[in-house]
């Protein structure tokens, strides 16, 4: 049984508005790699998406590479913002509140970079571009964590990260938002803790520094 393309099934995809045209041509090569892979991303391909002429894609990016660049940007654009409901306050509770949300209302951002990520594994040479994927959530993610006063360390950033991407893959590839949410609630828990942790640090080192103190008596006098 044969199934409608994505561009069949929608006529509005047919006919994008005037001063909207490169964006409706990254938005069809986010959906063309999304559903078909990134093998499948050609000028052509992503012109019937759009419903355009094709020539109309290499006049706007010039070569395969320039696309798919900017179509990553786009698809970073669209859901790094989820990182935090409440950007640069400190507040953690905000912290991944409108991922869920923001996967329900667009899982091919999501699926485009689960697909470039698995190609790199066959194309080394795509490497750059999976880094970069992963360094702008890394980054967004370490500055807001900044914001709330934890520790800058990239490592932390990089936990948190895992685990929230591990989340985004499970809700688009199996579904359940519900446990994604519950999910998130504990990992922001989590997060608080760590944070507590970290403010009464300073008073438990001293117990250290009196032991320091001590040592170096017993060093001087014998």
């Amino acid at each position: 049984m044969t199934t409608m393309s994505s561009s069949q099934e929608d006529p509005a995809r047919q006919a994008p508005r005037y001063g909207e045209g490169r964006t409706a041509l990254l938005s069809a090569a986010v959906r063309v790699v999304a559903e078909q892979g990134l093998r499948k991303l050609t000028y052509r391909a992503v012109a019937r998406e759009a419903g355009v002429a094709h020539g109309l894609v290499a006049h706007h990016f010039g070569s395969r590479d320039a696309l798919l660049e900017a179509a990553l940007q786009f698809s970073l654009d669209n859901s790094v913002t989820s990182i935090s409901t409440r950007p640069g306050s400190g507040d953690l509770d905000a912290v991944f509140a409108g991922l869920v949300t923001m996967v329900e209302n667009n899982p091919d951002d999501q699926a485009f970079q689960y697909e470039l990520i698995l190609e790199c594994r066959r194309r080394p040479e795509l490497r750059p571009y999976v880094e970069s994927i992963y360094q702008a959530y890394i980054d967004g993610l370490q500055f807001e964590l900044e914001c709330a006063g934890m520790d800058p360390d990239p490592a932390l950033s990089h936990l948190i990260y895992a685990a929230a991407d591990g989340l985004v893959f499970h809700q688009i590839t199996i579904g359940c938002p519900e446990l994604t949410e519950r999910s998130l609630t504990h990992l922001r828990a989590l997060l608080r803790q760590s944070r507590s942790g970290r403010e009464v640090s300073p008073s438990s080192s001293k117990p250290a520094e009196h032991l320091h103190s001590g040592f170096e008596e017993r060093v001087n006098y014998g």
